[in-house]
């Protein structure tokens, strides 16, 4: 009978086996410790779980876009003017400028200029007593109201257009609630 020595092939094999189902056995254990959490770390936070828990508690919440006007309520306190939501692409402007739609409102010494920008744009609003609109180079449509009616307009280009109580056979006071533009 032949002597085994222990560096058979037979040997080496059995070896390699041994080797690589320790090494494996060792990443498995590194791998559950580090998906529960460090032992440090789950005997500071009593667990796994609640080490998880309290990261995700602290973390901030999702950005939610609600389109509200910001400023709104710095611009109703120094201008008397209501800015609700819209989508950035029409913002109250300092009047001057060509290029501006003007509103004019019969409760205000002077007329409100809002800057329209990008294809389209979408501001809700509110200011009362309005009976004149000047346009720009936007197709401008404005929304009012008197009372539950709703009155729509289309503003013409770059000229004034009679709006509410200036186009309306009673004289009622309409308020503007809404501007849409596109090109």
């Amino acid at each position: 009978m032949r002597e085994r020595s222990a560096d058979s092939p037979r040997s080496r094999g059995k070896t390699y086996i041994r080797r690589a189902l320790g090494t494996a056995a060792v990443a498995a254990l590194a791998w559950i410790a580090v998906a529960n959490g460090s032992s440090g770390a789950s005997a500071q936070h009593g667990g796994s779980a609640a080490a998880l828990g309290s990261v995700a508690d602290e973390a901030p919440g999702y950005a939610v876009e609600d389109f509200a006007y910001p400023g709104a309520d710095k611009i109703l306190a120094e201008q008397g003017i209501t800015l609700k939501r819209g989508d950035g692409h029409i913002v109250l402007a300092e009047c001057g400028p060509d290029g501006l739609l003007e509103v004019w409102a019969r409760d205000r010494g002077d007329r409100v200029c809002f800057r329209a920008t990008g294809n389209s744009g979408y501001l809700s609003l509110e200011i009362p007593s309005v009976y004149a609109v000047r346009g720009n180079d936007y197709a401008t449509q404005v929304d009012m109201t008197v009372g539950t009616e709703e009155q729509s307009y289309d503003i013409a280009q770059n000229a004034w257009t009679p709006v509410g109580e200036s186009a309306d056979e009673q004289g009622r006071e309409f308020m503007l609630v809404e501007i849409r533009t596109s090109k």
